[in-house]
């Protein structure tokens, strides 16, 4: 197993278990500087690796009235405030070849959507900035399938590669999350993540937007450690039922320091010699 390092200490695939996790997209400076303070917090309680997520764009919105973001300018930004002030890394989407570039010199990871994974230009242009790439497994591909994603990674010379899981079409408007994609996807030498939230996503079952079932988010985190993951994504909010974007995804922040302890001890039994 390869071990990718991103910044301030932080690695995945080093034995231990390592967190993502922020609102889906930056609501506001006040708001993503606040949840990245408390979260770190948190990890540094812990004393575990934390890397902060939002999105300055959320280009995959079901609806043309959703919003999306503040946009990659005011977005970077804010991010670059994020990692600075706060002292952890940053991941962000990118949806654009021409965004990876401008995207790396700002934030630690670039994450590749799900929907956007077969984009060959998208991810090559991503692994060309050398910066750590989150590739998230499509809705549609079999995990066996990421070993094509990371090849056109491998050939930029990048090597720093995290492939996530995030549930598998199940129908319509409803994903299942397969646990056996994650040592699938873990023999292909590079670490994996699950990323809880998305996996209990309903895809446009809303009409307008998407629904899902955040109740079962923190069971899949759970089953995913005792699998055996080297991180979990999740995203969360102060109130998840204003959030902005996957509300009905998100994880309440008050509820997440005792899901992490809870995820940490079932990671220590996992790995207990």
């Amino acid at each position: 197993m390869r071990k990718v390092s991103v910044d301030k200490g932080v690695v995945f695939g080093n034995g231990q278990l390592t967190f993502i996790a922020g609102p889906c997209v930056i609501e506001s400076r006040t708001m993503a500087l606040d949840l990245a303070k408390r979260l770190s917090a948190i990890a540094h309680a812990l004393g575990v690796g934390y890397v902060f997520k939002a999105s300055f764009d959320k280009a995959n919105r079901t609806s043309v009235d959703a919003f999306r973001g503040p946009g990659i300018d005011k977005g970077l930004d804010i991010l670059a405030e994020v990692r600075e002030t706060v002292g952890v890394p940053v991941l962000t989407d990118v949806h654009e070849p021409g965004q990876c570039a401008r995207v790396a010199a700002v934030c630690d990871v670039l994450q590749i959507p799900a929907f956007l994974a077969r984009q060959t230009d998208l991810v090559v242009a991503a692994g060309e900035t050398g910066a750590v790439v989150n590739v998230k497994k499509a809705q549609f591909m079999a995990p066996e399938d990421m070993e094509q994603v990371v090849r056109k990674i491998e050939s930029t010379g990048n090597r720093r590669i995290v492939l996530c899981e995030r549930g598998s079409s199940f129908g319509y408007h409803n994903l299942v999350a397969d646990m056996r994609s994650l040592p699938i996807m873990r023999a292909l030498g590079y670490p994996v993540v699950m990323d809880a939230t998305h996996a209990v996503q309903r895809p446009g079952g809303l009409g307008t937007g998407s629904g899902g079932d955040g109740k079962y988010a923190p069971l899949l985190a759970r089953a995913a450690v005792a699998v055996g993951v080297d991180g979990v994504f999740m995203e969360t909010h102060m109130n998840p039922k204003v959030a902005k974007s996957d509300a009905a995804n998100a994880i309440k922040f008050s509820e997440i320091e005792k899901l992490w302890k809870q995820l940490l001890a079932i990671h220590g039994v996992v790995h207990s010699k």
